[in-house]
């Protein structure tokens, strides 16, 4: 089977990736022409555990192959899978001009039945425009071509996307037609032998299943952050509350860990489109504006204690920060709590220190010379009056707390992910806050 997957961003290489990890014949298209020509050279723009060894594998197997042409390859496929950017605008609207145009390009140069894919995160009622952009390609050509457009939203997580895609929960297709049916059903089958479940349902219901997920986790996160907020006030352990409530079956225990906010490139960007999307159609979603704002005041809650801690007086202090992704597993910063951290910072005349294991080239790429770079965690706290935990990686889970100490000017750490034992480092001689406890 061949495909072509338009964009190859974090959703389209990935998919092609593992598509073609499948057997099946894949193009991947993108107009950067720089990103394209380092993909030939086995240079990916991306950190993804495990995607490096899968895109070389499979391009030296010849069953993954990069273009800048759809034109090269648009009559050799059945199904585009079109996967560009969605970026959301100042109002939380996903600009779809992107989208609209892989779909304009597919009605100036097909030329036989083709399935149109949107794997991309779009609002309702975007299939249908990609459908109509289409048509309307072809009826300037006079051309009789038959085509479906079909939804097949993806759930992958940063960090294990390609166990997601190879073996995930489920799989969500929305089509119009029989024929589409069919056809994504083929596409899939080889996945059937790991017992998950393909769900066909209509395309409107497959775009919004997707925001849907989305808009109940983030719910879920700022929940427990507004929870965690009020332990720290009343005296109770988060953590405690945490285990006590995830244990109930109703509940479950994912997505109640209380941190210093959600970020990357789901979460932020699909709860406002939902928003946007509600009010264009003259309904409040009062439920996520809440999620949205608690979530903009937590990103904030570090330097507040911060701040609290010194009784205002930072300027000047030198503060160092473990951690810039906005999770583990990834070199992604969108959105990142760390961006508003470091921005607040800088503004209050601190000195700032980072380290992460990935992300520390496009934390270069944000901040230039304005905050200094260091090459391990140790280096990070050398003559630090404040160590701040951003991102629970790894590695950054047990530390020597005495070469620590014996570094940092001031032994006070505040911990945005509750990956440390407040007893333990109190008996360091740190100075420990966390978040709910």
């Amino acid at each position: 089977m061949k495909i072509a997957i338009v964009g190859t961003g974090y959703v389209g290489l990935v998919t092609g990736a593992c598509f073609a990890e499948m057997g099946m014949e894949i193009y991947c298209v993108d107009v950067d022409k720089l990103k394209i020509e380092n993909l030939k050279k086995g240079i990916i723009p991306i950190f993804e555990p495990g995607l490096e060894d899968m895109v070389c594998r499979n391009a030296q197997a010849g069953r993954l192959k990069f273009t800048t042409d759809l034109k090269e390859c648009i009559n050799d496929v059945e199904v585009i899978f079109s996967a560009v950017g969605t970026p959301p605008g100042e109002d939380g609207s996903a600009d779809l001009k992107y989208v609209l145009e892989v779909a304009r390009e597919v009605g100036r140069s097909m030329n036989r039945y083709l399935l149109i894919v949107t794997k991309s995160t779009v609002p309702v009622g975007t299939a249908q425009k990609v459908k109509q952009a289409i048509q309307e390609e072809l009826d300037k050509r006079k051309l009789p071509v038959e085509f479906d457009i079909a939804s097949n939203p993806e759930f992958l997580k940063e960090g294990a996307a390609i166990k997601d895609f190879m073996s995930p929960d489920r799989v969500v297709v929305g089509v119009e037609s029989e024929r589409a049916e069919k056809v994504m059903s083929k596409l899939y089958r080889p996945f059937l032998l790991n017992n998950f479940r393909v769900i066909f349902m209509d395309v409107p219901s497959a775009e919004m299943t997707k925001y849907a997920a989305n808009a109940m986790l983030a719910t879920r996160i700022s929940f427990m952050n507004d929870i965690a907020n009020l332990c720290e006030i009343v005296g109770a352990d988060v953590n405690m509350v945490r285990k006590g409530i995830g244990s109930d079956a109703r509940i479950g225990s994912h997505f109640l860990y209380p941190g210093c906010g959600y970020g990357g490139s789901c979460f932020p960007k699909d709860v406002k489109a939902l928003i946007h999307t509600a009010r264009e159609n003259r309904y409040a979603m009062r439920i996520l504006q809440a999620v949205e704002d608690v979530n903009e005041d937590q990103k904030n809650i570090l330097f507040h204690k911060l701040e609290k801690h010194f009784e205002g007086e930072i300027k000047g202090k030198r503060v160092a920060l473990w951690g810039l992704a906005f999770k583990p597993e990834t070199d992604d910063m969108r959105e990142a709590p760390s961006l508003a951290l470091i921005e607040k910072l800088l503004a209050r005349g601190c000195q700032v220190a980072t380290y992460d294991p990935v992300a520390m080239e496009e934390a270069k790429r944000l901040y230039g010379d304005n905050i200094h770079y260091a090459q391990n965690i140790y280096e990070t706290v050398v003559d630090a009056d404040a160590l701040i935990v951003v991102t629970e990686w790894k590695e950054f889970r047990l530390p020597s707390w005495q070469v620590v100490k014996k570094l940092m000017t001031t032994p006070l750490i505040l911990d945005g992910r509750n990956i440390y034992d407040f007893k333990e480092l109190e008996e360091n001689g740190f100075a420990y806050h966390c978040i709910g406890r």
